[in-house]
Formats: structure tokens, C-alpha cells, sequence
């Protein structure tokens, strides 16, 4: 259910940039005004991320995830019966709040689930669902706008998003309702920090960003999304535009490398626990493959701008979006890890624990961060 809900979460964010050439047209919005439409999802997406984190500990994955679909699908369906530019960037904005539980909520079910040092494949097979929902985007959504237009594209995704959310209420349930047996909560427990039953405050959820670890991961997701999105935003338009490509060539050439992402999230999810059972430190296994994925990034982005021939450009995107969704696989195996084995030397065991298991919303905050600046960034470009 986790890759089904985020599947539709991505195909939903991204139907914008599927329709960005007929939306510009039927709307009359410039680049640049696209730019900022396309970012006005990332930036409510990214203010309420750190909530979230409290949020999931007190109201828990079924219902915060539940309410969380039924908001961002309302948002997606008003979204086609906009008239106005000012319209579409408020619809924009609740589609962020609706959809910022999503990646929380999902963290939190898999440390509800699996043993710290289990958690990188199941990690990467929800993950997944990022760069699985953004390759079938362009043939899906670009194949209902082809049939009917952008608007009725919109509705019908949000009608198939309240159906999501009302399935998903009624088949999720936590492991303390589930009847487990004392084995299954002894593995659930092993590798684990002590927890105790009281809630973290605010201002010790504060005190986190006193440390270099809090800040060096936000700073990490910051650099790796913003890059990422600029193709989960921009890719189709590019092709369209930049790169003359058809309507419908582009709706297939733009899935080309999501689908390599979805691959690179669940090989990095698998790699990483196998780094983890054969190294003494389960952070720096993790933080590794991050770093060397980042780096590969950058170093494949530079050659997919230069090239004439749209086949090079289109493998070298290929496999930036591998190394990005590989890369996000890890960090956020990573933010657990890091919780769970106390990197922040003086945080109480409450703290640690409830990172742990919610994954906090605080990294979301810099990796959406990077998500708002790069809209307006590229579009300005």
C-alpha cells in the first residue's frame, strides 16, 4: 500500500509538469511564472514537514497518511478547474500540505515493522515509488490529456487518490493492534535504542539543530533534491521545448529515466544493508553510498546539457536519476541509522527513538527546500 500511495503521490505532483506547455498556453503563464508554480507545491510541502514529525508520534501512519490523501486529492481535483494563475498557485500549495505526511508516515511504518538493521529494503522499496509514479507520469497523464485535456486530467487523478485514501484507512493497521507474537516483538526490538512512552517536546526537537549531524544532512538533502527536482519539474517541458521533441515522444522519452531511478532506489536499499551487515558502523555504510551517488550527479549533469544527440543527453539523465533516487534511498536509511546508534552525543533516548521511527521531517525540510529553489531557479535560467 506504501508504493501504491506513493506512486499516486508522485503521479499527482507531477501532472503539472506534464502539462506545463498546455497549461502556459490555455493560462497565458510565462516560464518564469511557471517556474513559480511549480515550486509553490515544494514550499508548503517543505514548512510543514517539520509538524509532520510530531504529528505521526501522536496521531499515528493510518490516520495522518489517510487524511493526508483525501487533502492532496481535493487539491489535485480542484487544480482542474482553475481559471486563473493566482488559483492554480493555491491549489498548489494545499496539493503540498496533502502530500508532506506521505514519506513521514511511510518511515515510520517501516521502523514499526522491521529491525534497525533490516529497514534499507524496505526503505528502498517504498521509496521506489518516487521514481516509479514519475516514470509512468509522462506516457500515463500525457495519454488522458491526449484523450480528453489537461483539466480532466487532473480530476481523474484526484478522484483515483480519494479512492487511495479511503482503501488505505481501512487496511493499515499499527503492530501494537496486530496481535504479534513475543517473538516478532523481540526481532522488532532488536538493534533498537531504549524507548520510553513519553512525547519529545518542542524544544527538544529543537535542540537538534544545535549539532553538526542535523545540519550536514539538511544541507546533503538540500544539494541531491535540488538537483533532482529539476528534472521531475522540468524534464518533459525540456524535451518539449529545448529538445523539439513531440507531445507524445515526449510522454515516453521523459519515463526513460524514472524508471532507472526506480531501479537505483531499490539496488541502493539492498546495497545498503549489505554494507550494514559487514561494517562496525551502520551510519557510515549508509552515508558512503550517499556521497559517492551525489557526486556521480553532478559529475553525469554536466555532459546531458552539453550534447547534441537526445539519445547521450537522455542516458546521461538516465543515470543522474538513478544515482538521485539511489542516493535518497540511503539517506533516509541513513536518518534512522543515525537516531538509532545516537550520532547526536547529548540528545535524550526519547529523542533518538522518535526519530528513529518517524524520520522527523526535519531532512525533509532541507531536501524540499532545495525542491522550492529549483522551479523558480531553472525557470529564471
Amino acid at each position: 500500500m506504501l508504493v501504491v500511495c506513493g506512486t499516486i503521490n508522485y503521479l499527482d505532483r507531477g501532472a503539472l509538469s506534464v502539462a506545463n506547455p498546455a497549461i502556459r498556453g490555455d493560462l497565458n503563464i510565462s516560464l518564469g511564472e511557471m517556474g513559480v508554480l511549480l515550486s509553490a507545491f515544494a514550499w508548503s510541502y517543505a514548512l510543514v514537514q517539520l509538524p509532520i514529525g510530531g504529528l505521526v508520534d501522536r496521531v499515528g501512519p493510518r490516520v495522518l497518511l489517510g487524511v493526508g490523501m483525501a487533502l492532496w486529492s481535493l487539491a489535485q481535483a480542484i487544480s482542474g478547474l482553475v481559471r486563473s494563475f493566482s488559483q492554480f498557485i493555491w491549489a498548489r500549495i494545499f496539493l503540498g500540505v496533502g502530500e508532506a505526511p506521505q514519506y513521514p508516515t511511510s518511515a515510520r511504518v517501516v521502523s514499526n515493522w522491521f529491525a534497525v538493521r533490516d529497514r534499507g529494503v524496505p526503505t528502498g522499496v517504498y521509496n521506489a515509488a518516487s521514481p516509479l509514479g514519475t516514470a509512468l507520469a509522462p506516457p500515463l497523464l500525457t495519454l488522458l490529456m491526449l484523450s480528453f485535456n489537461w483539466r480532466w486530467m487532473f480530476v481523474a487523478m484526484g478522484v483515483v487518490g480519494l479512492i487511495a485514501a479511503w482503501i488505505w484507512t481501512l487496511l493499515y493497521r499499527d503492530p501494537d493492534v496486530s496481535g504479534l507474537s513475543a517473538e516478532e516483538h523481540a526481532y522488532l526490538a532488536y538493534g533498537s535504542a531504549p524507548e520510553t512512552p513519553a512525547k519529545p517536546t518542542f524544544a527538544e526537537w529543537r535542540s537538534l539543530f544545535a549539532y553538526r549531524t542535523t545540519w550536514g544532512m539538511i544541507l546533503g538533502f538540500f544539494g541531491s533534491v535540488y538537483l533532482n527536482w529539476v528534472y521531475l519539474t522540468w524534464l518533459p517541458g525540456y524535451l518539449e521545448i529545448e529538445r523539439h521533441m513531440s507531445t507524445f515522444g515526449t510522454g515516453f522519452a521523459a519515463a526513460i529515466p524514472f524508471f532507472c531511478g526506480f531501479v537505483g532506489s531499490l539496488v541502493a536499499g539492498w546495497f545498503s544493508d549489505l554494507l550494514t551487515r559487514h561494517s562496525t558502523s551502520p551510519v557510515r555504510s549508509r552515508k558512503t553510498p550517499v556521497v559517492v551517488a551525489m557526486l556521480g550527479m553532478a559529475l553525469f549533469t554536466i555532459p546531458a546539457a552539453l550534447v547534441q544527440s537526445n539519445v547521450v543527453a537522455l542516458a546521461c539523465i538516465s543515470v543522474v536519476v538513478f544515482l538521485a533516487n539511489a542516493a535518497s534511498a540511503c539517506s533516509w536509511a541513513l536518518a534512522t541509522a543515525a537516531a538509532a546508534f545516537s550520532v547526536w552525543p547529548s540528545a535524550t533516548a526519547r529523542i533518538s527513538s522518535t526519530l528513529a521511527r518517524s524520520r522527523s521531517g526535519w531532512p525533509g525540510r532541507g531536501s524540499h527546500g532545495g525542491a522550492a529553489l529549483s522551479g523558480p531557479g531553472f525557470g529564471a535560467v
